[in-house]
């Protein structure tokens, strides 16, 4: 964040009730990417029921139970980000280039008996970058009637005292920053209310609706009427412009043991311990024209820990034959998280409330203000709270031709709706009540997972895969942020169907052994800088292609 944390901010943030996640940040912390060995992600990563590879460590931990010796591994990479969107015919890319760790660790293989059932212990430990949060997005484009201001009007409804606004549970910051930048206006603030009752003594609890400062009428010509307390976003019109950068990654570190009975039944647990470190940046403008115009600035930061287990099996049913098949469920993973927030607000927009209290006299000057949510609560906001993760269910086939070639192929399913938000004192489990109430906007997510290795001599293989994640939102999925939110970025993104295609080629020696491989990912989604519903979805969606080249070499000796 910008500034360290006062010891004052967090005591005081500790105490209030108000929201800061939505649907979107369960679901960055759910995906996982394709990743590990260079070998295991050049088969797809469809590895599951084959084994004998670390990476199967936190997909079917009995994987594990192949091995017959003792290995040592670690894999590094080099990536290449690339984000194309294309607005109203307005289209912009960026790209960036990064390097990766992406895992290391160890097997230790115990030959218990060659009579006994019990033919092998094994425990293994793996560190592995299972998400990387690393983007780039940048959009431009006219927004024609919608305006995020409307959007903070929305959420500044029934608010009628903005007194200590940042500090107020019951108040969100993207409303309060609209109000305070004069990007919204309650006319009743502004003394019109005694005008509207003495023409229209039976409305005395109602003002109209404006439209860029105008009283609203329907098509006979009749003014609207709104209650008191609902706000009116002042501006529409505008040429918006939006920049994000996001970071970090989610790390997983699993421990297993595994065994192999009759060298026919391979039964493995792994506990994997998540270390989470996302951050966010992002700058939102609207641009009116005539010297008119707003930009807010968004950090977020988000760290944690999390656990989970996961219980493995893989069988081959008849003692003769090369078929294996694996089974895997994994536990949801229990997260405690920090959500760290703050955000800028500058505005040069015509002071409305002045011009009120000068009695209809245009001001002299254009009004500018800058509001800074770190100055009005001391520091960074903080919020704790828990996010409990779907249960994974996966099936997996494997099959041999003789010693040259190897098939793979591997089903995983997940139900995001089921993703669970809870406070951090249970004292306030039903604290995220709202939260809990939109995660079905999300669906169930299937993964299917295919990849060949085929050893051209015993030295050298090759190998090819290919991984599918269906889209996890549903198609009128939105950003739902609480009236009572400290999130300020209003932007969300609808991913689609995601591809990962692969290769590699693999080197084995007596002990030493290396591979490479490349994997291109693809996935489209429709981007949204806010969003408005009247029956419909009524701002436009950005489309966005997003693509990542990796190339992975793993270098490993067993012993």
């Amino acid at each position: 964040m910008r500034k360290s944390i006062t010891l004052l901010t967090l005591a005081f943030s500790l105490s209030l009730g108000a929201s800061a996640q939505t649907i979107y940040d369960a679901a960055n912390l759910t995906d996982k990417d394709l990743n590990g060995t260079a070998r295991f992600v050049g088969m797809g990563g469809a590895m599951g029921a084959l084994g004998g590879d670390i990476s199967t460590i936190n997909t079917n931990p009995a994987g594990i139970g192949i091995y017959r010796s003792n290995d040592a591994v670690v894999s590094f990479g080099l990536s290449s980000y690339g984000t194309e969107s294309n607005y109203m015919g307005n289209s912009q890319s960026v790209d960036k280039f990064r390097g990766d760790f992406n895992n290391a660790g160890f097997v230790l293989s115990t030959h218990v008996s060659n009579v006994s059932a019990l033919r092998y212990l094994n425990f293994a430990f793996n560190y592995q970058r299972v998400k990387s949060f690393y983007k780039n997005t940048q959009i431009q484009g006219n927004l024609g009637d919608f305006s995020q201001s409307i959007y903070m009007a929305n959420q500044a409804y029934g608010i009628t005292n903005w007194s200590n606004a940042y500090n107020n549970p019951d108040i969100g910051w993207l409303s309060a920053l609209g109000y305070d930048g004069y990007l919204i206006t309650d006319l009743i603030a502004q003394g019109e209310l005694d005008q509207l009752i003495a023409s229209n003594p039976g409305f005395s609890n109602y003002e109209p609706y404006m439209v860029n400062g105008v009283q609203a009428k329907n098509s006979n010509g009749e003014l609207l009427f709104r209650t008191p307390g609902d706000y009116v976003g002042m501006y529409t019109g505008a040429d918006g412009t939006f920049r994000s950068q996001e970071r970090g990654g989610i790390d997983e570190f699993d421990f297993n043991l595994s065994a192999n009975l009759n060298d026919r039944v391979y039964l493995g647990l792994t506990i994997g311990a998540y270390a989470v470190n996302y951050s966010k940046y992002s700058i939102y403008g609207e641009d009116y024209g005539s010297g008119e115009w707003y930009e807010l600035q968004s950090w977020s930061k988000l760290e944690g820990a999390g656990f989970d287990l996961k219980f493995g099996a893989i069988f081959r049913p008849i003692a003769t034959s090369p078929l294996r098949i694996g089974l895997a469920i994994h536990t949801p993973t229990f997260y405690n998280l920090d959500l760290k927030t703050s955000a800028i607000l500058d505005s040069d927009v015509w002071n409305n409330q002045d011009q009120e209290n000068e009695s209809g006299v245009a001001p002299d000057a254009i009004g500018q203000y800058t509001i800074d949510t770190y100055d009005k609560v001391g520091g960074d906001m903080v919020r704790k709270f828990r996010l409990q993760t779907p249960w994974t269910y996966n099936v997996s086939l494997g099959y041999t031709v003789g010693k040259n070639l190897a098939l793979g192929a591997e089903f995983e399913y997940k139900d995001y709706s089921s993703v669970k938000f809870e406070d951090d004192e249970s004292s306030l489990m039903d604290a995220y009540e709202f939260e809990n109430s939109t995660t079905d906007m999300l669906k169930g997510v299937s993964t299917i997972k295919l990849g060949a290795e085929y050893k051209v001599i015993p030295e050298f293989a090759l190998r090819l895969g290919y991984n599918y994640r269906s889209s996890i939102f549903d198609d009128n999925a939105y950003k739902n942020l609480p009236i009572n939110s400290i999130q300020t970025d209003t932007d969300f993104s609808n991913t689609e169907a995601l591809s990962n295609y692969t290769l590699g080629i693999g080197y084995r020696g007596s002990s030493f052994y290396a591979d490479l491989a490349y994997k291109y990912t693809t996935y489209n989604a429709k981007f949204y800088p806010f969003d408005m519903f009247d029956g419909e979805r009524l701002v436009q969606a950005t489309k966005l292609n997003n693509t990542r080249s990796q190339v992975l070499l793993t270098l490993g000796m067993r012993f």
